[in-house]
C-alpha cells in the first residue's frame, strides 16, 4: 500500500482494472473494512485507490469529529478526485455506504466504467419512507450493490420492492449487517463474508467492457 496526495493505493499500479473507493459516513479510508476489501481486490489483480471527503480529512488533521459535508461538496470531491486520476472512463467508482451513494449520484455524469456500492443506504434506519433511490431508477452505469440481508438501511425484503434500473445487480451477503458482518451465531465469520464481498466485486469488475 502506498500513499500520495492524500490517496491510498493498493495493487501493482499497472492493472487495467482500477477501482476507486470512498469511505462511509463515520469511518476513514483506512478503516479495517475498506483496507481488507482493497487488499483483497489487489490480490485479485485489481488496482485500488482510496480517498477521503473534506470533512474526514479535517477530522484526521485536527482530531475533531465532524458531520459529513453537504451533498454538493461530496459530489464535488468525487469529481475532483476523478479529474486528478485522469477521468472516470476507465475507472470503477464506489465505496462504503455514503461513499458508494455519492458515487452513484455522479456515475452517469462522469461516465464511469462501473459502480460498486458496499452496503447501500437505501434509507435511514427505521425510516423506510425516506428513500434514496430516485436516481437509481434510471441509472445507466453498470452497477453492483453488495448488501447484507440484515442491513437496517435496506433489507432484502425492502429492496425487492424498489424500482431499480436494469443496470444494477444486487448480491446478498447472508446475515450481514450494514458493514456486511454476520452474527457469530450464523456460523459465518466476518473474514469469510469479506472474502465473499471481494470475490463478488472482483468478478463484477472483470466482467465489464474494456478499461
Amino acid at each position: 500500500m502506498s500513499a500520495d496526495s492524500g490517496l491510498l493505493r493498493d495493487g501493482s499500479g499497472a492493472s487495467l482494472d482500477v477501482v476507486v473507493l470512498a469511505h462511509g459516513a463515520g469511518g476513514p479510508m483506512d478503516s479495517r473494512f475498506l483496507t481488507e476489501v482493497a487488499r483483497g481486490l489487489a490480490g485479485e489483480g485489481i488496482d485500488v485507490v482510496r480517498f477521503e471527503f473534506p470533512y474526514m480529512r479535517a477530522r484526521r488533521a485536527r482530531g475533531e469529529r465532524r458531520a459529513p459535508d453537504r451533498e454538493p461538496l461530496l459530489r464535488a470531491a468525487w469529481r475532483a478526485v476523478l479529474d486528478d486520476l485522469g477521468g472516470a472512463a476507465r475507472l470503477v467508482i464506489g465505496g462504503k455506504s455514503l461513499g458508494g451513494r455519492i458515487a452513484s449520484l455522479v456515475a452517469d455524469e462522469v461516465g464511469a466504467r462501473g459502480l460498486v456500492c458496499l452496503g447501500y443506504p437505501f434509507h435511514p434506519p427505521a425510516k423506510p419512507e425516506r428513500l434514496r433511490t430516485a436516481h437509481l431508477k434510471d441509472l445507466r452505469t453498470p452497477a453492483l450493490i453488495v448488501q447484507g440481508t440484515r442491513d437496517p438501511f435496506g433489507t432484502r425484503e425492502e429492496v425487492g420492492s424498489y424500482a431499480l434500473s436494469d443496470s444494477i445487480r444486487i448480491r446478498w451477503v447472508e446475515d450481514g449487517d450494514h458493514s456486511l458482518k454476520p452474527r457469530a451465531r450464523s456460523g459465518r465469520s466476518e473474514s469469510e463474508s469479506l472474502k465473499e464481498v471481494v470475490a463478488e466485486v472482483a468478478a463484477f469488475v472483470k466482467s465489464l467492457p474494456g478499461a
